[in-house]
């Protein structure tokens, strides 16, 4: 008798951690299909821009930003009033020659013999705010400038929507740019990067970090 009971007790035992086994599988399933999905279509409506200094010293780190400067007036005058992502990357695109004759010319004009090169591609990126706004780590698409040897600290910002010229400190993104974002982005996702859903904000966070590691190796 005792041994049937204990046949029985094991056997509840056996299925409730089945069941569970179950419903982690299930949990995790859903939870990478919304970091993806969600992932997938931020990053399909940010174009950036990487900047990336020949150094860490001193003098290349302040002519990274001169140069980033320099380079985001020029984006300003040749994309000042784009309304999707497509038409600014297209626009850089074929100005590529362009925004590398601007940044080496503010090399050279400040006593640097440094080679610039300009590219398009899709980088892994760090999670960063710009004032009232956070975009999760993850790869996007972007406007990459090596400087010199490119072994200095990256600056990094949004060209699309414009964000690169947000004053972070004050912790405010014009509602010109919000605006942008939210044509661009769902409900949902515009409230993630809004700081409204700090659980799902860290999800994306915690797999997009496992990804960019998986990535690297």
């Amino acid at each position: 008798m005792r041994t049937l009971f204990n046949i029985i007790c094991s056997s509840k035992v056996k299925y409730s951690i089945f069941i569970i086994f179950l419903f982690f599988v299930y949990t995790l399933f859903c939870a990478i299909n919304y970091v993806d999905a969600v992932s997938s279509d931020i990053s399909d409506s940010v174009f950036r821009l990487h900047v990336i200094a020949n150094s860490d010293s001193v003098e290349d780190q302040n002519l990274k930003y001169i140069v980033r400067d320099d380079v985001l007036e020029y984006m300003n005058e040749i994309c000042g009033n784009v309304s999707s992502k497509e038409e600014a990357m297209e626009i850089v695109s074929s100005h590529l020659e362009d925004f590398r004759r601007v940044a080496s010319n503010t090399v050279s004009s400040h006593g640097y013999s440094y080679d610039v090169n300009v590219e398009i591609g899709n980088f892994d990126f760090p999670t960063k705010s710009y004032g009232d706004i956070s975009f999760p780590c993850g790869f996007y698409d972007a406007l990459r400038i090596k400087i010199g040897d490119a072994a200095g600290k990256n600056w990094w910002c949004v060209m699309f929507p414009p964000l690169c010229f947000v004053d972070v400190s004050s912790g405010i993104v014009p509602d010109s740019s919000k605006a942008d974002m939210q044509d661009n982005l769902s409900g949902e996702e515009y409230a993630l990067i809004s700081s409204k859903m700090d659980f799902k904000f860290k999800l994306i966070e915690f797999f997009q970090n496992i990804k960019i590691l998986t990535a690297e190796k």
